[in-house]
């Protein structure tokens, strides 16, 4: 009897030790995303202060990290720029006005980093800074030290309220530090540094509509202290963009910058057209649409949101990228999202917030609008370098398997270069689907160049605690001899900044080895892997199939005509790498069919095979 009683006990143990091993599928076959250059980018790298240019060191860390996108129009800072004069006024620091210049950050960017894509930005306020010299003199009141008074409106003689809080004792007066600024003056910056400096177009793509303006009455009450209508910021948006469209008809407007997850949902007033409630960002999407359809004139190439949760728990924290995609994830955080139906909704909690706008974007613009996602400002509460990292990781990965276009944190720390340099070293420039069999632990991001011979994967372990053991299968991807390299960052000192350069850093090396086409990896707690393959994808066999031997095709490579054998009626697709159609055959009946190939590029090609159930087969194949 005691003997049955221990089995039946230990029968919970052995099947939870059973269960401990993640399943990665990678499914290599599979029609690929590209991957936007573009999401590894930052804020705040560039000096605007000629007296304080950049460091060597950092110039040397943002290059050997990999950094493509540099955004430099200073979030809150940007809105009272004056390009003309090299100032701005600074809502966060009483208004003050200070040094901005413009011309030098970018300047000393081309100087150093030609091959950096940067962002800058318009002003839709409608004013800027004009002078310094009626500044609050914060030097001789506490020795510029921060106090919770920074915010009050000191600038233009404004006596502060020595209590602290936002409300200045006696409000300063704009017009001493403020100047109009209208649509023609901030779009003048393109012809000015284009004709008159010399900058370089193809440096300076992406153009933010101002930034965060949902709380201009908080940041800007200075002059805005009852927030404009959703329609009045519209008709700024449409008046500036218009005009920037017209000056520089391949720049990328960037909007509407919404400052955190409660603005995008929610303007200050209700939004609403003909009577019928919008949500703040699909209000947003449809004018925009409504207003491209009018004039003929594209608004809108980046859909731009901003995003600073309030967590500080690290197992919070970790799931923290479900928010953009997951349509079951439950959120914690989720508040905004109840005022989606314009009431309060208390079961709302699944943001998906990228996914709702890809869904707009397509209601209002239609397919094939071309219109990317974007996350420009960011920040976790968290000094652990390690949860940093794993967090930056995840939201990496996420971004390129959706294909987002931006992503440049706001707040950079400990733990995010080493992820970064991490990504851009070793990522392809394809994203592939990879499945896990437990993916709020173990998510695995992968990339295949568009020969089809090198892939990589991003492997995150999100424990805070367990070593999970990882079985990768990589389906039709082949690896060429049995080692392969595999690169760890794990146990980073919780404050301390460890990467330095490409030479010196915390990344570890080691070997992964094949079991019968397999590798089965061990990934430390909180650990952000990347293991890099070469090798080959299989060919003349099914690559995402329901039934293996329906489907085959030959030879392959191929020279002039490719041969397909089909057992079953379907629509025949050859696709590019990228996903774009070259050409369709409709199969009625079973046999052997040819397509003509000789026409094509040499290179890799996918061809599809769609059934009448919708079951769909894919395969790569080669022209020589």
């Amino acid at each position: 009897m005691r003997k049955s009683i221990w089995a039946m006990l230990l029968l919970p143990f052995s099947f939870a030790w059973a269960q401990e091993e993640v399943l990665i599928n990678i499914r290599a076959g599979a029609p690929p995303t590209p991957v936007s250059p573009y999401i590894y980018g930052m804020n705040n790298v560039l000096s605007t202060n000629p007296t304080q240019p950049v460091s060597e060191a950092v110039w040397k860390q943002t290059e050997d990290a990999g950094v493509t996108l540099i955004r430099s129009c200073g979030g809150n800072n940007l809105t009272k720029y004056n390009w003309r004069k090299k100032i701005t006024s600074h809502p966060d620091w009483y208004n003050n006005v200070y040094t901005a210049d413009w011309d030098y950050a970018m300047e000393s960017l081309t100087r150093r980093l030609p091959q950096v894509q940067s962002m800058w930005g318009f002003q839709l306020i409608g004013k800027s800074a004009s002078a310094s010299t009626s500044n609050f003199n914060d030097w001789d009141y506490n020795r510029s030290a921060w106090w919770s008074g920074v915010s009050q409106n000191l600038a233009g003689g404004g006596i502060p309220d020595a209590g602290g809080g936002n409300k200045a004792a006696k409000e300063g007066n704009p017009d001493l530090y403020l100047q109009q600024w209208n649509a023609d003056s901030t779009v003048a910056i393109l012809d000015y540094w284009y004709k008159t400096k010399g900058i370089s177009k193809e440096q300076t793509r992406f153009w933010s509509m101002d930034n965060e303006p949902e709380i201009w009455n908080g940041t800007h009450d200075d002059i805005m202290p009852v927030q404009c209508s959703a329609d009045e910021f519209m008709q700024r948006y449409f008046e500036v963009a218009k005009k920037a469209r017209l000056a520089d008809p391949d720049i990328r407007l960037v909007g509407p910058v919404t400052a955190n997850e409660w603005q995008w949902f929610k303007y200050a007033q209700d939004t609403k057209i003909d009577g019928v409630h919008y949500c703040w960002l699909e209000y947003f999407i449809k004018r925009c649409a409504e207003e491209e359809k009018k004039t003929g004139l594209r608004l809108l190439d980046v859909l731009s949101i901003h995003f600073y949760p309030s967590e500080t728990e690290a197992g919070q924290i970790l799931q923290l990228h479900r928010i953009f995609f997951d349509e079951t994830y439950v959120y914690p955080g989720a508040n905004g999202i109840k005022t989606l139906k314009g009431g309060w909704d208390n079961s709302l909690t699944r943001e998906y917030i990228f996914a709702r706008c890809n869904q707009w974007l397509t209601t209002y613009f239609g397919e094939n609008h071309g219109i990317g996602l974007g996350l420009c400002e960011t920040g976790i509460q968290s000094s652990n370098a390690n949860v940093t990292a794993v967090w930056y990781a995840s939201h990496l990965g996420e971004f390129m398997k959706h294909g987002v276009t931006l992503f440049t944190p706001w707040d950079w720390k400990p733990g995010m270069y080493e992820v970064l340099h991490l990504n851009t070293r070793y990522n392809k420039k394809l994203s592939i689907p990879a499945e896990s069999s437990r993916e709020e632990l173990v998510s695995a991001y992968a990339t295949i160049n568009s020969g089809g011979d090198s892939l990589s994967v991003q492997l995150v372990n999100r424990s805070e605690t367990e070593t999970l053991k990882v079985r990768v299968r990589f389906g039709s991807f082949i690896p060429s001899g049995s080692s392969q390299p595999l690169y760890t960052l794990s146990n980073l000192p919780r404050l301390t900044e460890t990467f330095v350069s490409r030479e010196m850093n915390a990344v570890k090396e080691s070997a992964a080895t094949t079991q019968e086409g397999e590798y089965i990896l061990s990934l430390l707690p909180l650990s952000v892997n990347a293991l890099v393959l070469e090798g080959a994808l299989q060919t003349g066999i099914n690559v995402e199939s329901h039934t293996d031997s329906d489907f085959y095709i030959f030879p392959n490579p191929a020279n002039d005509v490719l041969h397909v054998q089909s057992k079953k009626p379907v629509l025949l697709r050859i696709l590019t790498m990228q996903g774009n159609c070259l050409a369709t055959q409709n199969i009625d009946e079973p046999g052997n069919h040819t397509f003509s190939v000789a026409d094509y590029p040499k290179g890799t090609y996918i061809l599809s095979a769609l059934d009448r159930w919708g079951n769909q087969t894919t395969k790569k194949f080669i022209i020589k």
